[in-house]
């Protein structure tokens, strides 16, 4: 193409374009050279399982979480599964904090564990319009997996809570989406799926298209029904494009 000339056409034909495309897989540098990985074949098992890992100091979190499961496991041939991210307070501090027992029926996950799930949905509180640092420690932790590209293809949400209504609500969660990207995961949003309930100015409500969200408030504050039926809504939404990929 000369300066200013535009486009010239080749005099060689191109091969014909086809709609057979290449099996997806992953590539590492080994020796200055590329090898191929290829990502894992779809689960045959009889439930997929979608991973609800999150992080919640005073239970706004988790109860956006529960609920979320309550979704999930709705959709036939789904299950929803809890797990928290280890804590990276001591107890001093959190008892300082004032932040009450966790559930201690909810495991504690570890990144190992994440290769077994074939979607999930992350949780945790704002911490200056992006996520709190236990989240962003657990995510830190997946070295390993983002080296081998385990997690590359399955889906991902993510739900929060914040303190006010410019706190956060949707940057939280679109800050988090560069741990996905690097991950090669895909981000499913909500968008305006929810209907009405996404339009409704009546009564104050968390919750953004990017995922379901509470109003923590000073931490006194409960969430919403309406914020309830949306972590809900939520979590039939991602069920749905789970169990549709993994048909796929």
């Amino acid at each position: 193409m000369g300066k200013g000339g535009g486009c010239v056409p080749s005099k060689k034909r191109a091969p014909p374009i086809t709609d057979q495309l290449p099996p997806p897989s992953t590539t590492t540098e080994s020796n200055n050279s590329i090898q191929e990985t290829p990502l894992p074949p779809p689960k045959t098992d009889s439930k997929s399982k979608i991973f609800i890992v999150f992080y919640s100091m005073y239970g706004h979190v988790e109860g956006l979480a529960k609920r979320l499961k309550q979704g999930v496991d709705a959709v036939d041939g789904v299950e929803g599964v809890l797990y928290r991210v280890p804590e990276t307070l001591s107890i001093e501090v959190l008892n300082q904090m004032k932040a009450p027992i966790k559930d201690e029926t909810i495991p504690i996950i570890s990144p190992e564990e994440l290769v077994d799930a074939d979607g999930f949905l992350f949780g945790f509180p704002t911490r200056y319009g992006s996520m709190a640092a236990q989240m962003k420690a657990f995510f830190d932790s997946t070295g390993s997996l983002w080296k081998g590209q385990k997690l590359a293809g399955k889906p991902a949400g993510f739900f929060v809570s914040t303190g006010t209504q410019g706190g956060g609500q949707e940057t939280t969660a679109w800050t988090a989406i560069t741990q996905l990207a690097h991950q090669g995961m895909l981000f499913v949003p909500i968008g305006y799926t929810f209907g009405p309930g996404m339009f409704n100015m009546d009564n104050i409500r968390g919750g953004s298209p990017y995922g379901a969200g509470v109003f923590a408030g000073d931490g006194t504050r409960e969430p919403s029904e309406t914020e309830l039926a949306l972590a809900e809504h939520q979590g039939k939404y991602m069920a749905a494009v789970v169990k549709r990929l993994v048909k796929s």
